[in-house]
């Protein structure tokens, strides 16, 4: 089910046919320089982190991770983009990431303004946070170009890793 549009995306809702390129994805250099390596090397594995993840999020609160589409390339998945409720953290939390031959070329940026109007408008969130690696430069500064303001260190998982919390007020 597409659940937004921008002028060069549909976003999409993730389901276990989209294992192969969940796969592509979870494997991508940024991904595991900024993100984390989560173990993710079979399509039976990508497929189990789909429902336990993406249909588990949006079974319990109504959003989760999307899938973005590329219009002009006959809806290929560049990345995703979206919203989940951390256990650790007080408020939901935006993210994001793409494959290597789309970043940098503002998809990252539409699919967060997309995302963040369903945050509010969708969702009726007041305010939504993102945490990130002190080292991310790229996804610090689109964090900032949203309106988005750092506000402390946290630790929110459990291998000790400190990560910069930002947030936006959406009223």
């Amino acid at each position: 089910m597409i659940i937004a549009e921008t002028t060069r995306l549909a976003i999409k809702q993730f389901t276990v046919k989209d294992a192969s390129f969940f796969l592509e994805l979870v494997n991508s250099p940024n991904w595991l320089k900024y993100i984390e390596d989560r173990n993710t090397e079979t399509i039976f594995q990508a497929k189990q982190r789909i429902k336990e993840g993406h249909l588990k999020s949006y079974a319990t609160t109504g959003f989760g991770f999307y899938k973005l589409l590329l219009k002009e390339e006959k809806l290929k998945p560049i990345g995703i983009c979206g919203l989940i409720k951390r256990d650790t953290l007080d408020d939901v939390d935006i993210g994001f990431a793409l494959l290597p031959d789309y970043e940098n070329k503002g998809f990252g940026y539409e699919s967060s303004i997309a995302v963040i109007n369903l945050a509010k408008n969708t969702f009726n969130l007041k305010r939504i946070t993102a945490i990130t690696l002190p080292s991310n430069a790229p996804s610090i500064k689109l964090l900032e170009k949203l309106g988005f303001a750092y506000e402390k260190m946290v630790i929110p998982f459990d291998n000790d890793e400190e990560l910069q919390l930002f947030a936006k007020n959406l009223d």
